[in-house]
C-alpha cells in the first residue's frame, strides 16, 4: 500500500515521518521490556538462583532499543525545527555534546528521506527506509498495536497513530534546519 493507493494527496512532513519512527521505536522498546516481565516456571533453580544465563542479553536489547528511541526523539526535535542549543539545553549538556550524540542519527534519517530505492545494509535499516517510504502503512500497523495494548480508560480513538500524521502543505516552503 503506498500513499497514492490510499488516496493520499501528498507526502507527509519530515517531522511526521520522524514521529512515526519514534512511535515504532517506542513499540519495539515496549515489546522488549514487556517480554522481561514474566518469570517462567523453570527460569530459576529451586534455591532461587538463575537456571540459565541470558538475562543480561535481554537487558542489553532493551537498553539498545531505549537508545534508538532516544535518538528518534532527538531526530524528531530536529525535524520540528529545534537547534542543537535547544536540544542541549533540554538534556542539560552543551550543544556540541548534543550534536556529537545525535548528528549521525539525524544524518541517517535525512538520507532515508532523500534516497528512494537505495538498498539498506541490514534489516533495521530496511525497516526504517520502509517507514520513510510508506508512513501510512506503518502507522496503520502501529494503530493496531496501540489498540491491542490499550489501557481500558484511554480514549485514543480508532487511529491513535495514523490520525496524528501531518501531510506537507504544498504551498509552504521549508528550509534547512540549522
Amino acid at each position: 500500500m503506498s500513499e497514492d493507493d490510499t488516496g493520499a494527496t501528498g507526502p507527509y512532513t519530515d517531522a511526521a515521518r520522524a514521529r512515526l519512527v519514534m512511535a515504532y521505536e517506542a513499540c519495539e522498546l515496549a515489546d522488549l521490556a514487556r517480554a522481561a516481565v514474566p518469570i517462567g516456571k523453570h527460569e530459576l533453580n529451586p534455591d532461587g538462583t538463575n537456571r540459565s544465563p541470558g538475562n543480561v542479553l535481554a537487558a542489553a536489547r532493551v537498553l539498545s532499543a531505549a537508545e534508538r528511541f532516544f535518538e528518534a526523539a532527538a531526530v524528531l526535535e530536529r525535524m520540528g525545527g529545534a537547534d542543537w542549543q535547544l536540544i542541549g539545553d533540554v538534556l542539560e549538556v552543551p550543544p556540541r555534546t548534543a550534536l556529537a550524540r545525535f548528528a549521525m542519527a539525524e544524518e541517517t534519517f535525512r538520507e532515508l528521506l532523500s534516497s528512494e530505492g537505495v538498498e539498506a545494509a541490514d534489516e533495521a535499516s530496511r525497516l526504517r527506509a520502509y517507514m520513510a517510504r510508506e508512513p501510512l502503512e506503518v502507522a496503520l500497523d502501529l494503530d493496531d498495536w496501540v489498540l491491542r495494548h490499550e489501557d481500558g480508560d484511554s480514549d485514543l480513538g480508532t487511529t491513535p497513530v495514523s490520525g496524528g500524521l501531518v501531510r506537507k502543505d504544498p504551498r509552504r516552503r521549508t528550509g534547512k534546519h540549522p
